[in-house]
């Protein structure tokens, strides 16, 4: 397992980000994702699949798709080589390999170096560069792989046919606000929330943004019914989910909004900066479904503790 042995403290806006080439060209991918670090290895080839699926392999007891990285970003066959290597991830509860070309290192920077690319460069709503982070003296563009697996396997992503499911509910106008980078699954949550009821959503393409918006909100005697509750992914540019859930919950009067963590990369270790930052609960990504039944659960809940505390 290539990882620096650096644990980061919750909170501090950090992020470390391992390097690595296609064709001599410097991509990152947060090491939060990262399980293991191998030497290419021959994959048995599986019919009707994406393009860009390689096939299968079984390095130990686990089955792993493997994704022809280079492949899916160039669109063309590149040729393997015997020094290419996997990169085995972990979100969204399964295990995916990216085949690389070559890992350069890790390097510890803060969200705040980390800038979102604009439409030229991330290729708009189909692009799959969520940032470009400043890495030394070196540009890197970090790939949404979150939105490259649900490109290639659309099952694995948020299903609206769960909220399709849950049959006709009751319009909901709390205003419940939104921080998710990725645009693909940004626009499929607000859409799951709508479906759902929720029809006060504000999105947010970062915690940076949710949290100045926030802050102008503060001394307003109306700021619950401005905003009841905020959905903040981990992985964003400029400020993370852990940070800007810090945030909120150490503010004397943005304590009482509750902060749900959805995010791909919801794991026990994650669990455990969650709860010491206050996060009010924790889900992982693509449960929207049960996303939506937390929603209902601290909406209700809120609702009668400020009665109570009002005496009414």
């Amino acid at each position: 397992m290539a990882k620096s042995g650096i644990l980061l403290e919750t909170g501090t806006n950090e992020i470390e980000i391992m390097e690595f080439t296609i064709n001599n060209n410097l991509f990152g991918i947060n090491v939060a994702k990262v399980r293991e670090i191998m030497i290419s290895a021959p994959v048995k080839p599986m019919p009707h699949t994406h393009a860009a699926v390689e096939g299968i392999f079984k390095p130990r007891d686990i089955v792993i798709t493997v994704v022809d990285l280079p492949k899916y970003l160039t669109g063309q066959e590149c040729e393997k080589g015997s020094k290419d290597l996997f990169i085995v991830t972990n979100f969204n509860k399964m295990y995916v390999a990216f085949r690389v070309h070559s890992v350069v290192g890790i390097s510890r920077i803060s969200w705040q170096d980390i800038h979102k690319p604009d439409n030229t460069v991330s290729g708009g709503t189909d692009g799959v560069s969520t940032g470009i982070a400043q890495c030394g003296d070196d540009l890197v563009s970090i790939l949404d792989f979150e939105r490259i697996v649900a490109e290639i396997a659309p099952e694995t992503s948020i299903q609206i046919s769960e909220v399709e499911a849950m049959g006709k509910r009751e319009r909901n106008a709390s205003p419940v606000w939104v921080a998710e980078d990725s645009i693909l699954l940004s626009q499929m949550i607000r859409t799951s929330l709508t479906k759902a009821g929720y029809e006060n959503v504000t999105m947010y393409p970062n915690g940076a943004e949710l949290w100045d918006a926030l802050q102008k909100l503060e001394g307003d005697p109306d700021l619950h019914e401005k905003v009841a509750l905020v959905i903040t992914d981990l992985e964003m540019p400029q400020m993370d989910g852990h940070r800007l859930t810090k945030l909120i919950k150490t503010h004397n009067q943005f304590e009482t909004i509750p902060v749900v963590i959805f995010s791909s990369l919801i794991s026990e270790e994650m669990r455990i900066k969650g709860r010491e930052v206050g996060a009010d609960e924790q889900l992982s990504k693509p449960e929207i479904g049960h996303l939506i039944g937390i929603l209902d659960e601290l909406l209700v809940k809120k609702a009668a503790a400020r009665k109570g505390a009002s005496g009414k």
